[in-house]
């Protein structure tokens, strides 16, 4: 077995359970497939292994999955994950068909979490901390916005903070320069696993090329190390992969996003 074999198996046996949503409302079944309800009105599908149901029922699944959410009056957009190493053909359009519209492919990522830490320097002027308060949490979630193009929502800080409460293990890290926050992005530790979850990573375009989202990279691996993972994972786009493999990560699979809003 390579090691890229290694780390598909460690992911899909490890990560692909309770897991991947631990900051879920609730969760729900539907033959193969877990149906979580996150604040913020984010429904969202996962599973893992669509087996048959692949072949002959997948448009009654998708139907399935989203009269599950649109019985909800909160849920505004349901994700649907497919991922390039799974057994689903027809999965693509039979989403398509019901509404959803892919969005831009991601690198599944995985590797040594020591990796991220080697030769990481602070870049000069940028503070790096771990965030818990309201003030915080609320600047954070609202620089991520600005980064993405989206109108600051302030329900993503409220999931934030509901998380921070319940306290689910999940970090919230940022970079401060200039008198603000410039860089954010989440860890998540996964329990029973070698793995923690590099998430969420967001830098201001005026801040890139810096060395920052690397820095903030290295701090949040440093504090999974501490909690005993030996291993990172994230999904990343075309700004962060090359980074995280100039670290030692691997690219195992692809997942690409498929929104219905």
């Amino acid at each position: 077995m390579t090691i890229r074999e290694r780390y598909l198996q460690a992911y899909d046996e490890q990560l692909r359970t309770d897991a991947e949503t631990p900051g879920a409302l609730r969760v729900a079944r539907l033959g193969p497939l877990r149906l979580a309800t996150f604040a913020g009105g984010l429904g969202f599908v996962t599973y893992r292994d669509l087996g048959d149901t692949a072949v002959h029922g997948l448009p009654g699944l998708v139907t399935g999955a989203i009269e599950h959410f649109l019985s909800d009056p909160e849920i505004d957009k349901i994700l649907w994950k497919v991922r390039q190493h799974d057994r689903n053909p027809g999965l693509a359009e039979a989403l398509m068909q019901q509404g959803f519209s892919p969005g831009d492919e991601e690198s599944i990522m995985v590797g040594p979490l020591e990796g991220l830490c080697a030769n990481v320097p602070e870049p000069e002027g940028v503070a790096l901390r771990r965030v818990t308060s309201e003030a915080d949490v609320r600047a954070a979630c609202a620089m991520a916005d600005e980064v993405f193009g989206d109108p600051v929502d302030p329900r993503t800080a409220d999931a934030m903070l509901d998380r921070l409460a319940r306290k689910d293990g999940m970090e919230l890290w940022v970079a401060e320069a200039d008198g603000r926050i410039v860089c954010s992005g989440r860890l998540e530790p996964v329990p029973e696993s070698e793995f923690a979850g590099i998430w969420g990573g967001a830098t201001l375009n005026a801040y890139r090329g810096r060395g920052i989202y690397r820095a903030l990279t290295a701090a949040r691996a440093r504090s999974a190390i501490a909690h005993g993972k030996t291993l990172a994972h994230s999904e990343s786009t075309e700004f962060s992969r090359p980074i995280l493999e100039q670290s030692g990560l691997l690219k195992i699979s692809s997942n690409t996003p498929y929104w219905r809003r």
